[in-house]
């Protein structure tokens, strides 16, 4: 919103000197953010000139010039610039005459751009300034011609400053108007805004015209929504005048082409200009119609299906019947609230007018903004919502101007249809206020706020309550109001030091879980990426199924891709994706995880809801209980991929080439983060590498899988043949653990370490064979790593070797070598017994 400060200090008082930083300053302190700031970019001396003589001379490029003789001084008097009463001038243009009046920019002046302006010669004669076009000045987009003020209505002196005659000595600040705050949309709003920084009196523009008395039969309006959007008829507020024998040819006053100017709108035409400057000044969306092109009385009602209407850009539009028109006898004659139609426009042969003034539903017009691609100055403010108070000033408002501007003549009556709901109060308990924003406010600044903001305070047992002003539809309970407090009374208020959180507050164990998993793997090297949770059906089967059995998977009804339109059912997908990326951009050593939601319908199960909340109430119990059946089942996964080299080449060592060996030790590592025991079994997953597959298990369940990519799948994705992967359902992993940790004491006596090598099938897992050496060991045994799986010379065929590193140690005594070799053995004799292992010789 650009705010002209001469039109801000018709209704707020602004102290003498004050500068656009300064309003600018006043506007933040109240919460309204600082943008720009405009202004003419003019310097003078510009003044009014006569054109006296001129005399055209054909020129030898084809072009005729006119050699003009202009007074810009009185006579007797010498010029602004310091030279003489009359000034030679070549002009180019052929549009005025001798007599008129013109703008004259003395040599020393300067023009937007910037121009500065000089005595120089040209086309044989020296041209002692430049008579102005209207766009050379700023105040428009005219230049065809020199502006000639017989057009705008001026008659001044010879030698008058013409930029202060033109309200080029004006200046603007624009402000960014949020969403919540549409009533900044407006000089009326804008000015209560700063009275509130300074303390200025306003006065409200609103009051200081009369609307006129309702009369029946004024003009007929009526309004038949029959498919009102969430309950909200389409228009609660109508509001018509009629003005008749207008003339829309007489110039629109430089004053008011000024302030249009600075505010972002350019002059059309006296009327439609009027429309516009009263929007701006009340923040009321104003259509004007040529009421002789009117056939009959107005209703607004829905589209019907398959209508049409051509809008004022000269577009015919096939209209939705959600879009809520304006019509009459013959059909629709424009978009309620966002364009009128062209058969109603008001033109140079237009007399009689009437005005019209609504307040409509914010999200109908919103909807039909974006539906046709208009968006407007009129939507930009129905969107955000409009005071249904001020409908029938903003009427009266127009009406007055186009008598005084446009000789028009305005009938005493005008229709009104008022069925915006009131307001209702909102409670505010003492001492809300003070608790929510941590500021000591008094219960009487807490009502001298409020009250100036324009709410109906009134104190009750207890505490206040507020009726919101008209034009705030933003305050809608306490909370608001407590933010109004602290706005108007000063953000400096608040302490810039964070308040100490209650006791027994804090992160859930599930949110700690998920930060210590993360910075776990992150502490190790793995770097943290978000892939896009939309995949192919085809990748849901793969993926989301271990065997292959057929899947569920959840179908997006309006999906940004038509070729990923399903929710993962894993994480392996987006990060096959995210490698096959880096890879082909020549990142080929790569360790990547992402924490995210898998999503798991039941099969043969329909899911959504009948029906959406409306969104700016807080749903019951029953509509989220009845929201949250409608989804499938969300578990939160980790997921991890390796493929490169973990350790590059260098001086004395080796690459090392990641592998399932660093899968698993990333699961490790997200167990020991969520505190939970893991152990690991040979498992089977289709995309997974047969016989390099385990199953990762937390208290005997399975809750993931971890291995190496199936070599059919790395050859499809153009990724190297060894690539290392595991997924795990991290809430698994939670429901499955103990949330109490126990520490261990730390041994004080020496260990004994001794290794044991058994030879086993092939086939035995190597976690049964260490599952019993841990058992038959007994409590002696304080850590046993598997440490070599050989297979080759010397062993029978179909064997292996499997050598263990233990660690024995005692409580209360240091261990000799007889005890831990006593343990190791009887470890040794419970897997030959369960596993058929044998010692290696």
């Amino acid at each position: 919103m650009r705010v002209p400060l001469s039109w801000l200090a018709e209704y707020v008082d602004l102290p003498p000197g004050t500068s656009l930083e300064d309003v600018h300053a006043a506007l933040v302190r109240v919460g309204l953010e600082e943008e720009d700031v405009h202004t003419f970019d003019l310097e003078g001396p510009i003044v009014v000139g006569e054109v006296l003589e001129f005399v055209e001379e054909p020129q030898s490029n084809g072009k005729t010039i006119r050699w003009c003789q202009v007074r810009v001084a009185p006579e007797g008097e010498t010029a602004a610039d310091g030279g003489d009463a009359v000034h030679g001038i070549v002009c180019g243009a052929r549009n005025f005459f001798v007599g008129d009046k013109v703008v004259v920019t003395l040599p020393g002046s300067v023009l937007p751009g910037p121009f500065p302006i000089a005595a120089r010669t040209t086309y044989g004669h020296v041209s002692d300034g430049m008579i102005a076009s209207a766009r050379e000045l700023g105040l428009g987009e005219d230049h065809e011609g020199i502006l000639r003020l017989s057009t705008l209505g001026i008659d001044a002196p010879v030698g008058t400053d013409a930029i202060a005659l033109l309200g080029l000595d004006d200046a603007a600040v624009e402000i960014n108007v949020t969403p919540d705050r549409g009533y900044a949309f407006s000089i009326r709003g804008v000015a209560r805004e700063y009275a509130h920084a300074t303390g200025a009196v306003f006065r409200d523009p609103a009051g200081q015209v009369e609307a006129a008395d309702v009369a029946s039969d004024a003009f007929p309006v009526r309004v038949h929504d029959s498919a009102p959007i969430r309950g909200r008829v389409g228009a609660s507020v109508f509001a018509t005048r009629i003005v008749r024998d207008i003339d829309p040819t007489r110039p629109t006053p430089a004053w008011m082409i000024a302030r249009l100017k600075l505010a972002g709108i350019r002059s059309l035409s006296l009327p439609v200009d009027i429309t516009n400057y009263v929007m701006l000044e009340l923040g009321q969306p104003i259509h004007g119609y040529d009421l002789d092109a009117l056939q009959g009385g107005i209703v607004v009602r829905r589209a019907q299906p398959g209508e049409t209407l051509e809008t004022l850009d000269g577009k015919v539009r096939t209209l939705d019947p959600e879009d809520l028109l304006i019509t009459d006898d013959r059909g629709a004659i424009g978009l309620a609230g966002v364009m009128g139609g062209a058969e109603t426009e008001i033109g140079d042969a237009t007399r009689n007018v009437l005005i019209e003034a609504a307040n409509f539903d914010p999200v109908s017009i919103a909807r039909t903004a974006r539906r046709h691609k208009l968006p407007s100055e009129a939507s930009k403010r129905f969107e955000r919502g409009v005071d249904p108070a001020i409908a029938g000033a903003a009427a009266a408002r127009v009406a007055q101007l186009l008598v005084d501007l446009a000789g028009g003549t305005a009938e005493p009556g005008g229709s009104l249809i008022h069925e915006a709901p009131e307001r209702e109060p909102i409670p505010l308990p003492d001492g809300y206020v003070t608790e929510l924003i941590g500021v000591e406010y008094t219960a009487d600044e807490v009502h001298d706020a409020l009250a100036e903001v324009g709410g109906r305070v009134t104190r009750v047992d207890g505490g206040l309550e507020v009726v919101p002003p008209t034009w705030r539809p933003d305050l809608t309970g306490k909370a608001d109001l407590a933010e109004e407090v602290a706005r108007l009374l000063g953000y400096d208020r608040i302490a810039s030091v964070l308040p100490v959180a209650p006791p027994g507050r804090g992160l859930t164990r599930s949110q700690r879980v998920r930060r210590g998993v993360a910075d776990a793997l992150a502490a190790a090297g793995a770097t943290e990426v978000l892939a896009f949770p939309f995949v192919t059906e085809n990748e849901n089967g793969v993926y989301g199924s271990v065997d292959g059995s057929p899947v569920a998977s959840v179908k997006l009804a309006n999906a940004l891709d038509a070729s990923t339109p399903f929710l993962r059912r894993s994480l392996l997908p987006g990060l096959i994706g995210v490698a096959r990326r880096n890879l082909s951009r020549g990142l080929t050593d790569l360790d990547v995880f992402e924490l995210g939601l898998v999503f798991l319908p039941e099969t043969g199960r329909a899911y959504g809801t009948a029906a959406l909340p409306i969104g700016w109430e807080r749903p019951s119990d029953a509509v989220l209980e009845e929201l949250n059946a409608g989804i499938p089942r969300q578990p939160r996964h980790v997921a991890v991929l390796l493929a490169g080299d973990l350790s590059p080449k260098q001086p004395g060592r080796a690459a090392e080439p990641a592998g399932i060996a660093d899968a698993l030790d990333a699961v490790r590592r997200i167990a020991q983060a969520a505190g939970a025991e893991v152990e690991f079994a040979q498992g089977a997953h289709q995309a997974l590498h047969p016989g390099r597959t385990a199953e990762v298990r937390v208290a005997d369940q399975v809750v993931g899988y971890a291995g190496e990519l199936h070599p059919r799948l790395t050859a499809e994705a153009d990724l190297p043949r060894v690539v290392a992967v595991a997924e795990v359902d991290l809430d698994a992993i939670l429901a499955f653990t103990d949330p109490s940790v126990e520490a261990r004491p730390i041994g004080a006596l020496p260990a004994a370490t001794q290794d044991l090598s058994l030879v086993v099938g092939a086939d035995v897992p190597a976690a049964s064979v260490a599952d019993a050496v841990r058992e038959g060991a007994g409590d002696l045994l304080e850590e046993l790593r598997l440490v070599d799986d050989y297979r080759g010379q010397g062993l029978p065929e179909g064997a292996k070797s499997l050598t263990f590193a233990l660690r024995f140690r005692a409580a209360d005594r240091t261990l000799t070598a007889a005890e831990a070799s006593e343990a190791k053995l009887a470890g040794a004799a419970l897997a030959a017994e369960r596993t058929g292992a044998a010692i290696r010789d």
